[in-house]
């Protein structure tokens, strides 16, 4: 594991911030027959198509880990966000909590007061992007500081290609089917 990282809304180089404190790892698929278990179960649950889903992501948040507000997917103001990807914008998230933790570290999403506590082997899943394409800022979520224990988690950040069949475009900006 390593220092978490995240894109730099301008320069779009992958680096640390202070608003982001875990470490995390990326699983391939081809690593471990697992993996494609897991991608395949995330596949049959969602209806979205993973091949052109980033890879799983492993984040280890310790005692004072956390992620400050932030949207999983790249706003307008950010039109290189995963253009190296080649994939389209995040349309989707699937988080899994792969551990209890004693206090602190839920996911929080303040725009529409809910939060999820970590227990593990739950998870939890949201579309970051309308029908439309168009983002929707009432994802904007947090991780919690972990303040006992440790929290792990992993997560499927799915993209908008591929998805033409399975979720189709939308007649209006916030049109959610």
């Amino acid at each position: 594991l390593r220092r978490a990282t995240i894109s730099n809304p301008i320069t779009g180089v992958l680096e640390t911030a202070s608003y982001r404190i875990s470490k995390s790892a990326w699983l391939t698929a081809y690593e471990d027959p697992l993996i494609e278990k897991i991608n395949q179960r995330i596949e049959d649950l969602t209806g979205l198509e993973m091949d052109t889903a980033e890879e799983l992501q492993v984040a280890n948040y310790g005692v004072g880990g956390q992620y400050e507000p932030h949207f999983d997917f790249g706003r307008k103001d950010e039109p290189d966000a995963f253009k190296e990807l080649g994939t389209g914008n995040r349309i989707a998230t699937w988080l899994f909590y792969m551990s209890d933790v004693t206090a602190g570290g839920a996911t929080v999403f303040p725009d529409v007061g809910a939060a999820v506590w970590p227990q593990k082997g739950s998870a939890v899943f949201w579309y970051n992007l309308f029908a439309s394409g168009e983002g929707d800022y009432s994802t904007r979520h947090a991780a919690c500081p972990v303040l006992v224990g440790n929290k792990w988690v992993s997560n499927k950040w799915i993209h908008e290609r591929g998805q033409e069949w399975r979720r189709p475009c939308g007649l209006s900006e916030t049109e959610t089917e």
